[in-house]
């Protein structure tokens, strides 16, 4: 849709559409009004009655393996205690009202946004929709949020605890820290939190008009002119929404600048110990105050620079051995003699672009359909059978082969297809490709992202064999159930050097697997993986013992054809002539 051109056009657009954004604000404002209750009453019972059941769990279970785990040693144990102990009150303080408040914020603003979503461009029967969206789906998504936190308080939260019982030190020597030094840091601590408190409090106060007036501004130019976010018909109610709640949003940063001063505060308390000097851990402290009031002067486009004095706060640039480079350096401002070359963005660029773009919960969708459908052809091989999802769905293993080895299988199947393809970012099954164009904005992302690029390249960079990457599949697929190891297909071209390396490539696979199983949300669809794969297996084997026998049979005919072929150099006429002992050369030997 192009923007209206000259003044009168884009005044007579706005007068047509301020009845129509006043309209739908109104219907949403009385849907959030009816829903906020009773989307509050779930939301605030149900996180509240997991917030207080499991949280003698978590007391107890955090002691627990702070107590028993060998990466750190006794004085790093007593303060985690200590830490521990703080956060969980907290925790225990904060979580059920704001509970209640995400309940109110969530039924009150879910119907708004639908109602709004309702009328975007291709949408069929909008007056109906108008009505009829974000009613049922607040109340179901409240639902799913208590699920979704449930899933996080009770899966992921001792899964990570679990690995800090079990994890262990490199070199064997726990992480230790050094006691005379401690006094310092929380002094310099101390130092940090109030002075940034009172300073970030301070410059934030000042420049909030200046956000407030610069954001209106902007927002009523790109209203006027059809520019911007009011350049697609889709995004103009929530442009529109934006300049009623600017303020909010003014407000928030306000708050957001205030706490951030406690952990940049805090940090001081780092640089001390790092520097094993209280007068640098007070130089940082006094630095924060620079650093930020230049950081927000670059946000609002104000003068570079700051009033407060910098500070050095490292000794030595090539002190390597505390992992810290000794200066760090200030962040620079905009040099507008530099930007005066360069040419703006435009500020009418279109969103679709934006819209089309990946994110991590698509992602994950994928992720989780592609599970299945190689899931299934697991099963038919005979590779998944229904000990593994008894043993899931029990919870007897929290690492076996259908939760951590199958989207690890799926994962390296993407990896070894974007290898051989050469691609510079991950190509899914669909043909869709993740570069670092489209790729999600997400910190999240990026924890997964980047590991797997370098799997990719080291894979490329090994050029395995079609036998060698059936082995890694196997191994990435069966390393969660020892007993089973031992059925891996044997490859007489792999020495010891390249099955450590195949062993390795499969637990760090793993370890990324595991990671992601604790993304909000990974539960929930895994739950549903679960079930689609016990019914294919019931349905693939009959419930019988007779159909397991009969299969398990036709595949070590399969296999015993295959290597006895192999060893008279028939390999690749076998692929070529015999699908069904491809098919099995991935398989377990008996």
């Amino acid at each position: 849709m192009e923007p209206p051109s000259g003044f009168w056009a884009s005044l007579l657009s706005l007068l047509k559409f301020l009845p129509y954004f006043c309209g739908l604000l109104i219907l949403g404002f009385i849907k959030g009004v009816l829903l906020c209750p009773w989307a509050c009453l779930i939301m605030a019972i149900g996180l509240s009655t997991l917030i207080l059941g499991l949280w003698p769990m978590h007391l107890i279970w955090t002691y627990y393996c702070i107590i028993r785990t060998k990466l750190v040693g006794p004085v790093v144990k007593f303060l985690l205690l200590i830490a521990a102990t703080a956060i969980l009150i907290i925790w225990l303080i904060i979580g059920i009202p704001g509970s209640v408040f995400a309940g109110l914020v969530y039924g009150f603003l879910a119907p708004i946004m639908a109602t709004f979503g309702a009328v975007g461009e291709g949408k069929e029967k909008p007056f109906v929709h108008c009505f009829v969206d974000g009613t049922w789906s607040t109340i179901t998504g409240s639902c799913t949020v208590v699920r979704d936190v449930k899933d996080l308080l009770f899966h992921s939260y001792f899964s990570i605890m679990d690995d800090l019982r079990l994890q262990k030190h490199p070199d064997g020597k726990p992480y230790e820290i050094r006691v005379l030094d401690i006094p310092g840091a929380l002094i310099a601590a101390a130092c940090g939190l109030l002075l940034d408190g009172i300073m970030f409090t301070l410059i934030s106060l000042y420049k909030c008009p200046v956000m407030l007036f610069k954001g209106w501004k902007r927002l009523i130019q790109d209203m006027i002119g059809r520019e911007g976010p009011f350049l697609e018909t889709a995004c103009v109610p929530f442009a529109g929404l934006a300049i009623l709640l600017w303020p909010f949003a003014v407000v928030g940063a306000v708050l957001a600048s205030i706490l951030s001063s406690i952990p940049l505060g805090a940090y001081g308390a780092v640089v001390a110990y790092q520097e094993s000097s209280l007068i640098m851990g007070l130089a940082y402290v006094a630095s924060s105050v620079s650093i930020f009031d230049e950081y927000t002067n670059d946000v609002l486009d104000m003068a570079p620079g700051s009033c407060f004095p910098r500070y050095k706060y490292r000794k030595s640039k090539d002190d390597s051995s505390r992992g810290q480079s000794a200066t760090i350096s200030r962040p620079s401002s905009f040099n507008k003699d530099k930007q005066e070359g360069k040419r703006p963005p435009s500020r009418v660029t279109s969103f679709k672009n934006s819209i089309d773009e990946f994110n991590p919960f698509k992602l994950l969708d994928h992720l989780f359909t592609e599970c299945r459908r190689q899931g299934e052809e697991l099963v038919n091989k005979g590779l998944i059978i229904m000990k593994d999802i008894e043993e899931t769905k029990s919870g007897k293993v929290g690492s076996g082969v259908l939760n951590v080895g199958l989207p690890a299988y799926v994962i390296l199947n993407a990896l070894l297809r974007s290898a051989k393809a050469n691609s510079d970012g991950l190509i899914l099954s669909d043909g869709s490709e993740i570069t670092s164009d489209n790729r999600p904005r997400h910190t999240l992302f990026d924890w997964f992202f980047d590991p797997l690029m370098v799997i990719k390249e080291q894979i490329k960079a090994e050029n395995f064999t079609e036998e060698e990457e059936e082995y890694l599949k196997m191994q990435v697929l069966l390393a969660g159930d020892p007993n089973r190891k031992g059925t891996l297909p044997h490859v007489p071209s792999l020495n010891e050097r390249k099955k450590a390396e195949i062993e390795a490539f499969a637990r760090r696979l793993q370890g990324i697997t595991k990671s992601i199983s604790r993304y909000p949300t990974a539960k929930r669809r895994f739950d549903v993986l679960v079930k689609a794969l016990m019914s294919e297996l019931e349905r693939t084997m009959g419930g019988s013992q007779s159909t397991n026998g009969s299969q398990a049979q036709r595949l070590r005919k399969s296999v015993a054809r295959m290597l006895s072929q192999k060893s008279m150099g028939k390999t690749a006429n076998i692929r070529d002539e015999d699908p069904e002992a491809q098919m099995t050369s991935s398989s377990r030997t008996p």
